[in-house]
């Protein structure tokens, strides 16, 4: 007799307990991503909890000014984070997160509390796994 887990399919809805779980899967997409993650945790940990283009450039080691560009305006666009552009000469465009924004922080800060818990472990793992041992691993219940 088959377990009845495996008999039917599981129902998208009932996996992520959303009407409609491909919306929960785009905005997952975007907000979960490496940029989007240290975006969002860089604005809430500036002076002011604001800060300019080249400042939030100098806090994520790594990402280029294209990618920077690209995810903040899909951050603006999903109401996460504003943009205020100063009337100056150069112009001066400043970046904060909105209350929505500020929303995530609580769990987005869970989750790397979870990572900085469990990275040695992670590692240990990983390093098993490559060394062969990947596929003889059983699941802890």
């Amino acid at each position: 007799m088959g377990n009845a887990r495996r008999d039917k399919p599981a129902d998208p809805a009932f996996v992520c307990g959303h009407k409609d779980p491909m919306a929960v899967r785009e905005l997952l997409t975007r907000v979960g991503d490496k940029w989007s993650i240290f975006l969002i945790l860089s604005l809430a940990r500036s002076l002011g909890g604001r800060a300019r283009f080249s400042e939030l450039e100098k806090t994520i080691p790594g990402i280029s000014q294209r990618m920077l560009t690209l995810t903040l305006r899909n951050l603006e666009r999903d109401g996460l984070i504003a943009r205020e552009v100063f009337p100056e000469i150069p112009p001066r465009v400043e970046y904060e997160l909105t209350s929505l924004g500020k929303s995530l922080l609580d769990p987005l800060q869970g989750l790397v509390d979870w990572v900085t818990a469990n990275w040695e472990q992670v590692k240990e793992v990983q390093s098993g796994f490559d060394a062969g041992r990947g596929s003889k691993r059983k699941i802890n219940s």
